[in-house]
């Protein structure tokens, strides 16, 4: 049974399978996103017609990193590798690509995981309750989408200093929307927020800093997805060396977890902003470097399996974003002998894909890897999610000129060094655990007795390679009770 999915509601599920027959809802397997090629003929017939973005519940048979943007149906993983005359690293750096994904990012995949083990259980029911998706940006856009697609009502919860695309996108959708103080760094506020909502039994909140669906979405999805990725290139002499990743909530880097388990000398490293280094020195303070929330350790980070933190200036982020995008940085960029079609390419990089692509070059310095070496890491979405924030250093700073370009270049990329980069020792690996206790324990609810099991490999394990079977076992019993309603 199901460590996450406590009960079931026979009454509740026949009601919502109803509903879901009605609106010819057929919900994927986490087999399925990992597989997408085995999705039923009718749903890849009904995706030809399909936008990438339409609320239809085709849709969600395209909550995978497979998507083929040109066919609208499926292929390998959706990835770049960054030119090393970019990273200035003898390592290969390659990212996986959440542009093409529903609502332009892979967080939708982790609020199905949250949403959808409730839904087929029962434990959530769409006629009475109200999903609540507290975040920082693209989690609750994920949500939102999965929300109204699957016919459930939405609140999304986000800081109000977030890029503007992410409001007019979600009141467009026709989810409500609650903005709370600050910026990307201010998770404390988002959980006053959802202690408030708590109070009507009728709000279900789906906290992806604690809901365990969402890193058992990315070592069941993702990690194999990278890993799909390196038996496409390797050679008999090539290492999969590591895979950074922004810690956020905690839920991508699960896919470390998995990489870990199948390739052992892999390193995981947790990137954050060096304007609030909460990991590398129990830091605190706002930045710029959008969907990272800060200032406490997630619930769901199995710190252990963390081998260094990563901090990275968001300055650096914001200027490699307009190097990238401005045509002055592209025209750089080409006289550096980069082909046209990877420079029109690195706007699939948003700020925290920039953020990880930093954090990835500092792995490869500090380890001083070489050409047989690779790092993974993800480009959670795209610049289509920040083009105000273009516009707003623009105002701030004035055109991106030749000059700008050479300098960022020169100072935000080549000169990236091991600076604000901690290899982290067993006992530092528990002290960052151990700061779980003043969030988790103390503010939230949780037990002590849990908090040291999460000490133990074995409770990792059992979350991570069981619950996704279970979760599996549930959407085909409800998939066949819609079959018969």
């Amino acid at each position: 049974m199901s460590r996450i999915v406590k009960t079931y509601n026979e009454e509740v599920v026949k009601r919502t399978a109803k509903r879901c027959k009605d609106r010819g809802i057929v919900i994927p397997t986490f087999h399925q996103m990992r597989h997408p090629e085995t999705a039923p003929d009718a749903v890849k017939a009904r995706l030809k017609n399909v936008g990438l973005w339409d609320v239809d519940p085709a849709n969600l048979f395209r909550i995978t990193w497979k998507n083929d943007p040109a066919t609208g149906l499926f292929g390998g993983p959706n990835h770049l590798e960054i030119p090393r005359e970019i990273t200035g690293v003898k390592a290969r750096i390659i990212g996986l690509v959440g542009k093409y994904f529903p609502t332009g990012a892979h967080k939708v995949g982790a609020a199905f995981a949250c949403l959808v083990p409730r839904l087929v259980s029962g434990e959530f029911d769409p006629d009475t309750h109200k999903a609540v998706w507290p975040s920082t940006g693209n989690y609750c856009r994920g949500g939102a989408f999965d929300s109204a697609v699957l016919g459930c009502t939405a609140i999304a919860i986000l800081p109000e200093n977030m890029s503007q695309e992410r409001f007019t996108w979600l009141a467009q959708i026709g989810s409500e929307v609650i903005a709370t103080p600050g910026c990307e760094s201010n998770v404390k506020e988002i959980y006053d927020k959802c202690w408030e909502l708590k109070n009507d039994p009728k709000h279900v909140i789906f906290n992806q800093f604690e809901e365990f669906g969402n890193p058992v979405w990315h070592y069941n999805v993702t990690g194999p997805a990278i890993e799909d990725v390196f038996n496409a290139i390797k050679t008999p002499s090539t290492r999969l060396a590591a895979y950074a990743s922004a810690t956020g909530s905690a839920g991508t880097i699960a896919a470390g977890d998995y990489l870990k388990a199948h390739h052992p000398g892999a390193k995981v490293i947790a990137t954050e902003a060096w304007q609030c280094p909460t990991l590398l020195m129990n830091g605190f303070g706002d930045h710029r470097i959008e969907g990272i929330g800060d200032k406490h350790v997630p619930w769901v980070h199995n710190v252990r399996n963390t081998d260094a933190v990563a901090a990275i200036d968001d300055e650096d982020c914001m200027r490699i974003l307009r190097l990238f995008n401005e045509p002055e940085g592209q025209k750089h960029l080409a006289g550096l002998g980069i082909s046209q079609d990877v420079i029109q390419k690195l706007g699939l990089l948003g700020i925290s894909g920039i953020c990880n692509l930093l954090a990835a070059i500092k792995a490869a310095k500090y380890w001083e890897l070489d050409e047989n070496d690779v790092v993974f890491t993800i480009f959670t979405d795209s610049v289509e999610m920040y083009r105000s924030r273009l516009d707003e250093q623009t105002a701030e700073h004035g055109a991106f000129t030749a000059v700008d370009a050479a300098t960022t270049r020169v100072g935000s990329l080549e000169r990236q060094g091991v600076d604000h980069f901690k290899e982290l020792t067993y006992p530092e690996k528990k002290a960052i655990h151990n700061l779980k206790y003043y969030t988790w324990v103390e503010q939230q609810g949780k037990t002590y007795e849990e908090i040291c099991a999460q000490w133990d490999p074995e409770y990792w394990r059992q979350l991570f390679t069981e619950e996704a079977a279970a979760f599996d076992k549930l959407i085909e019993k409800f998939n066949q009770e819609v079959a018969r309603s």
